[in-house]
């Protein structure tokens, strides 16, 4: 401080000598320049780790939605991802060969950084649930079919009614018990849901789906969802839902084999 005004001093002394050279805006920015070396910025640089790009979301007020949608892909999955695109949210696709003309699709959501993850090759209850060996075949035979369409294997899945269902006890006594079991000692996390749009039974209007998304994440604070692409009327409703749950301040992420394991209770 005292360099400061011995500087400044000095400065305006030599403006009143004759002969000298510096005009006065001169004088007046050599004072701000040297000030500007003295004074410390407040504003700390950029490191290389700050300046890397972002790859994954976070959900920074603790209001999470992972948007999983099952059964697809379907004659409706091409309108969800553009919907999907247009405010840039990631969802999950749970995956069935319900329709094997639509199999390139499957491809598009990797590519678009959804997670692709095994529902069901066959969804019949009968057929998979009949003994372990059977429910293997159909996974591994669905799991086959991802690999092919995104060169990755699935680390995620969904079972069939959720690892709750108890038509299984139909078909095999404590097989879900036994394939829950297997699943996690396999690396392979299984994921149920918490926030029903009821799409599968009770809701059939995109209103009504709406509506039961919305009070349901309002009542949780991490959501999972569980949806059907399937559906056209769901589809419909991502038009209203996502741009909602967005202004509400809800952050969607994709579900991962770390994410949030939302699971019911077994009961079979």
């Amino acid at each position: 401080m005292k360099l400061r005004r011995v500087l400044i001093f000095i400065l305006l002394f030599m403006l009143l000598l004759p002969g000298c050279s510096k005009k006065p805006d001169d004088a007046v920015e050599a004072v701000r320049r040297q000030q500007d070396e003295e004074e410390p910025t407040t504003e700390a640089p950029m490191t290389e780790k700050e300046a890397e790009p972002v790859t994954e979301p976070k959900a920074g007020n603790g209001k999470t939605i992972y948007l999983t949608f099952d059964d697809g892909p379907g004659l409706s999955t091409q309108h969800l991802l553009a919907i999907l695109a247009q405010y840039d949210v990631k969802a999950t696709f749970f995956v069935t060969n319900f329709r094997p003309e639509c199999r390139f699709l499957i491809t598009r959501e990797f590519k678009e950084g959804h997670t692709v993850a095994v529902h069901s090759y066959t969804h019949d209850y009968k057929k998979i649930y009949s003994s372990t060996e059977a429910f293997w075949s159909d996974y591994d035979a669905m799991d086959e079919i991802i690999y092919e369409c995104t060169g990755a294997h699935a680390t995620v899945m969904r079972f069939p009614g959720g690892s709750s269902n108890t038509i299984s006890k139909s078909y095999s006594a404590g097989i879900m018990t036994t394939l829950t079991q297997q699943m996690l000692a396999k690396g392979i996390s299984y994921l149920d849901w918490n926030v029903d749009s009821k799409d599968a039974g009770g809701a059939n209007t995109s209103e009504q789906v709406v509506s039961n998304l919305q009070r349901g994440v309002s009542n949780t604070q991490v959501s999972v969802i569980l949806c059907h692409d399937i559906k056209p009327y769901t589809v419909q409703a991502m038009e209203t839902f996502i741009p909602w749950a967005l202004e509400e301040g809800y952050t969607f992420l994709p579900c991962t084999a770390d994410s949030f394991a939302c699971r019911h209770t077994v009961n079979n």
